[in-house]
């Protein structure tokens, strides 16, 4: 199995909606489909969890075992940032009563594109599930991809976990609506 060059943590900072910051266990791998030929990833011997590019998705997605393990919670779906999910709206429509995680990947941290793929899965698609930052993935981008839709970031191996889980704490006060909740009305 062809694993992208993605390093992470073998944890994740994982922030629910309503919920509090946490560091769980990074259960998932993301395989890049790079050496594919037609089948489905070795999830029986290798890793049971895995997290195939949306390109290869789009591809396989109307074979019974590729459902079936989907279903399964064993397949979910890595867009990458030059992804084009408006293009694919009937896809992913099907996808998400089947894909277990999503994921957007930033490939390098000045690439913003990803954020958006969030907010677009969170407000065109009403994507309720868990949505990941994977890949060049800093400390500074937590806030703001809590904001946009993100609930679980699988930062950068050079990053401190403990660190990131702070910076939810840094305002108590949000000026903007977002994804989580409404701005903070202050009284005169």
């Amino acid at each position: 199995m062809s694993q992208l060059n993605i390093a992470s943590h073998q944890e994740i900072v994982h922030f629910p909606k309503g919920g509090k910051p946490t560091l769980v266990e990074n259960e998932w791998q993301i395989w890049s489909g790079s050496q594919d030929e037609g089948g489905l990833p070795d999830i029986e011997h290798g890793a049971h969890k895995v997290l195939v590019p949306f390109t290869w998705w789009i591809t396989h997605h109307l074979e019974a075992d590729v459902i079936a393990k989907a279903k399964n919670g064993q397949i979910g779906v890595w867009f990458a940032s030059d992804d084009d999910i408006l293009k694919h709206v009937d896809v992913i429509e099907a996808g998400k009563a089947i894909w277990p995680l999503v994921a957007a990947h930033f490939p390098i941290f000045r690439d913003g594109r990803s954020f958006s793929t969030a907010a677009l899965l969170r407000s065109r698609f009403t994507w309720q599930g868990e949505i990941r930052a994977i890949g060049d993935v800093l400390i500074d981008q937590v806030l703001q991809g809590a904001r946009v839709g993100f609930d679980s970031f699988a930062l950068r191996p050079d990053q401190k976990l403990d660190v990131a889980l702070k910076q939810f704490n840094l305002y108590s006060v949000t000026t903007q609506n977002s994804w989580r909740d409404k701005r903070a009305t202050l009284s005169a």
